[in-house]
């Protein structure tokens, strides 16, 4: 017997009704009412895209913010950038890690922090509650709707060659005209010929937005831009473009929000020009990319062991300009961008190994995600500029090294092996990590973890039980973004030391602070699906 019309739609019907419960509940600021109504979604078999599709519709007018620094009475405080659309990407990655029902928990800890993360200008000044607002008390009775802050607008069609209409759009982005670029960027996406073309630049503009400066800081955008260029291309690419416009509203439009910091990046493009073109700088205006800068992204040579270890010590322990030398020689002798790129992301991952104050993340953790999306960008766009962006990524994290160094961190530590590991099988090595990780327990964690790598074991499943245990802790996105980036890196990195990688995954999930019971949300998962390990 064929299904009657009305049948067919009731799906389709049923799922419309959860998600208006799911936009009431997080505009409500109910995370336990949010999650209620997922684990509703998670039962009926909805699709992922289409829950992350709908997540990101809800929380996309609530998740700009007017500025990045706000300067109250005199001091200069920073604004927070949003992650609820960097945790739905995460939950993506995450989610094929994992089998069964746990492939649903990534998301579940995305549902639980969007309530806590709206309106985040307005929680910085104690008006509104929420992830940014810990600690605070509030009056009794109903909190303020959180604001819009940017309303979505129509395209702007401009007329000319794709490079002039995307130079006019990164003017727009460079001068903070935040409408007039979002704009004209929703025009630019119209044609899907040239729509790979204009993501790459949406990228671009935010790989380059780096600080110049780090100690004694708080306020800098730490490459948050770029995460949040990435993710508007992963989430866009699996919801499909044609479905995509919330996720472009909540993603595009924050590249020209302010202050935006451009002067790494010109540090780059002036030692290309000097160093491998042999210029001198003159004040007169310079454009595109030189032929024997773009024939050194042709480069294949790899790192041996020994000039890895040599360029991650300079990148790490020397001052600069250092590492502008050391990463110019490389290319020069014929090294790979991308390789190089892979011994970076091996001294990234050393700095957070090095980083033993809980409170003292933002830097490496940052730089190890930036490093993480310039090798994504490196492997899906054929961008002219990739040279004069790996001495960005560098730069990066010769200035985290450094604020590491002066703020009491970037003490070189010694990893061994767990001695109790002795006689214990690969399994129940592996219950050793995922126990310590969960414990907190950073340095059992690493030990454990080593004994493991010691073992000479397929490192799939301690990849699986290191992306499990992020996942079951949660209350801050970077648990599970931290680890999927290195987990990410580690399967693609070809260096000598990629080892190290793994192990920063374990140390950062494990040290990094934690807010409030940071296993409510798996806990509450496991027992609303029957998930026997997560209760």
């Amino acid at each position: 017997m064929g299904t009657s019309t009305v049948e067919a739609a009731r799906p389709a019907a049923d799922a419309e009704s959860l998600y208006r419960r799911l936009e009431d509940r997080i505009l409500a600021r109910d995370q336990v009412g949010a999650s209620a109504t997922y684990y509703d979604l998670f039962r009926a078999g909805r699709p992922l895209t289409e829950i992350v599709g709908q997540a990101v519709r809800i929380h996309a007018p609530y998740t700009h913010v007017p500025y990045h620094e706000r300067i109250d009475d005199g001091y200069v405080n920073f604004v927070n950038n949003d992650h609820c659309l960097l945790s739905a990407r995460v939950s993506m990655h995450l989610s094929k890690m994992l089998p069964g029902k746990l492939a649903g928990l990534p998301m579940a800890q995305t549902i639980w922090y969007i309530p806590t993360g709206l309106d985040i200008w307005n929680q910085k000044i104690n008006k509104m509650p929420g992830h940014y607002a810990r600690g605070v008390k509030f009056p009794p009775g109903e909190a303020p709707k959180p604001q819009v802050v940017w309303p979505d607008q129509e395209p702007l069609r401009l007329d000319g060659p794709l490079r002039e209409r995307l130079d006019r759009w990164m003017t727009h982005v460079h001068r903070g005209q935040v409408i007039d670029a979002y704009r004209v960027f929703l025009g630019l996406m119209e044609n899907p010929a040239e729509r790979q073309e204009v993501l790459a630049e949406l990228v671009f503009a935010g790989l380059i937005d780096l600080q110049d400066r780090a100690l004694h800081n708080r306020s800098y955008t730490t490459g948050h831009k770029s995460f949040r260029a990435r993710a508007t291309v992963e989430l866009g690419n699996a919801v499909g473009w044609d479905r995509a416009h919330d996720v472009v509203y909540a993603g595009a439009l924050d590249i020209a929000v302010g202050p935006r910091w451009y002067s790494t990046y010109e540090m780059a493009s002036n030692a290309v020009k000097m160093l491998i073109e042999g210029e001198a700088l003159h004040a007169v205006p310079y454009r595109g990319a030189s032929e024997r800068e773009i024939a050194l992204l042709g480069n294949t040579g790899a790192l041996s062991a020994g000039e890895e270890q040599a360029l991650v010590r300079t990148l790490i322990r020397e001052p600069e300009p250092a590492y502008i030398d050391a990463v110019v020689g490389l290319l020069l002798a014929g090294k790979s961008p991308r390789r190089i790129l892979d011994a970076i992301q091996v001294g990234a991952a050393q700095v957070i190994l090095e980083t033993q104050n809980t409170l003292n993340f933002s830097l490496p953790q940052h730089c190890a995600e930036y490093c993480n999306t310039m090798a994504w960008f490196f492997d899906n766009f054929a961008h002219k500029q990739r040279i004069k962006l790996l001495l960005t990524a560098a730069a990066y994290l010769n200035r985290a090294a450094w604020h590491q160094k002066f703020t009491g961190d970037l003490d070189p530590v010694e990893i061994k092996a767990s001695a109790a590991a002795a006689g214990l099988s690969a399994e129940r090595i592996l219950d050793r990590v995922q126990e310590a990780i969960l414990a907190l327990d950073g340095p059992s964690g690493i030990a454990w973890a080593q004994a493991y790598l010691d073992t000479g074991a397929d490192t799939a499943p301690l990849a699986y039980r290191v992306a499990l245990a992020a996942t079951r802790i949660g209350n801050d996105p970077h648990n599970q973004e931290l680890a999927s980036c290195l987990l990410e890196d580690y399967a693609k990195n070809r260096s000598p030391g990629r080892d190290r990688l793994l192990l920063a995954a374990v140390q950062h999930t494990a040290v990094h602070r934690k807010y409030g019971d940071h296993l409510e949300a798996s806990r509450r998962f496991g027992e609303a699906l029957d998930v026997a390990e997560l209760r």
